[in-house]
């Protein structure tokens, strides 16, 4: 099934059985069980239970059968799921039951972000938006990535770079770790904004052409990824370990400003080494 064909009901019945069935009965003093049994996890008795709603209500959710679970149904079955900040958000835009979809999708960065990017240098920092297109960056960036500006704008999408572009393949040392966390931040962008058809078509695009994608989109992960570490292997100065952080300006909602520091001694020197090279700006 492609994710044009996705429907937010039955990524909801999806979502809600693959959470039930990760939990373990003896966590919440339930008593094992030793006959075998068709699905691991909680039973949807058990769940109904805690959430204090009706078994029968529970099994039409997790059939997509067309339900639009209530703000206070929701909030108890978050709290019968144990899901993490990360997953109660998804679950809350999956129901609508949080704004969604209200902010409109930034196509080019506010004039004082982009301006912003060019002052962080030597820091190495670029603008996206939701979909992970990038809408402005300065020239540490271009060297430590890619040459945006050789990209078309329809190309310049980190995470349609990582997993298409083919130099791109090797360039993260733990290359599974972020490509899984971006899917996981990817699919909560995909819940908070159902009518974004250019991210339903690049998650579709992605899903036909990469198996790994394709894979790891169903195991239904969602995290908000807004700070971490990376490792790369750049081609002029070798590996770089990175520390990045993600900022939200308050008055551009769809706009992300990512700046990357150096994580040990050896990245900023190889980072200082890239500063020195000849490069444009985004």
């Amino acid at each position: 099934m492609t994710t044009r064909d996705m429907d937010a009901t039955q990524e909801l019945a999806a979502f809600l059985r693959t959470r039930r069935e990760r939990l373990d009965p003896e966590d919440f003093g339930l008593p094992s069980r030793r006959r075998a049994r068709r699905t691991p996890g909680l039973r949807r008795e058990e769940v109904a239970e805690m959430a204090g709603v009706s078994v029968d209500y529970v099994v039409r959710l997790e059939q997509g059968r067309g339900l639009r679970p209530s703000l206070d149904v929701v909030e108890a079955l978050s709290r019968a799921l144990r899901l993490g900040p990360d997953e109660r958000g998804y679950l809350f835009d999956l129901t609508r039951q949080r704004r969604s979809d209200t902010v409109k999708p930034a196509t080019a960065a506010a004039p004082p972000l982009a301006q912003l990017v060019a002052d962080l240098a030597p820091l190495p920092a670029m603008v996206m938006n939701h979909r992970y297109d990038i809408l402005a960056w300065n020239a540490q960036m271009a060297r430590l990535l890619l040459d945006f500006d050789t990209l078309p704008p329809e190309r310049r999408n980190v995470m349609w770079l990582c997993l298409l572009r083919p130099e791109m393949r090797e360039f993260y040392v733990d290359r599974e770790r972020v490509v899984r966390e971006g899917i996981a931040h990817l699919r909560t962008a995909w819940a908070a904004h159902p009518q974004d058809q250019v991210l339903a078509d690049l998650i579709a695009e992605c899903m036909a052409r990469d198996e790994e994608f394709a894979r790891l989109w169903g195991r239904r992960d969602v995290k908000v990824n807004g700070r971490g570490r990376k490792v790369m292997r750049h081609p002029v100065v070798g590996e770089i370990a990175v520390l990045f952080e993600t900022l939200l300006p308050l008055q551009d909602p769809d706009q992300q400003l990512v700046i990357y520091r150096a994580a040990d001694e050896g990245s900023r020197v190889a980072l200082d080494r890239l500063a020195s090279c000849g490069g444009g700006e985004g």
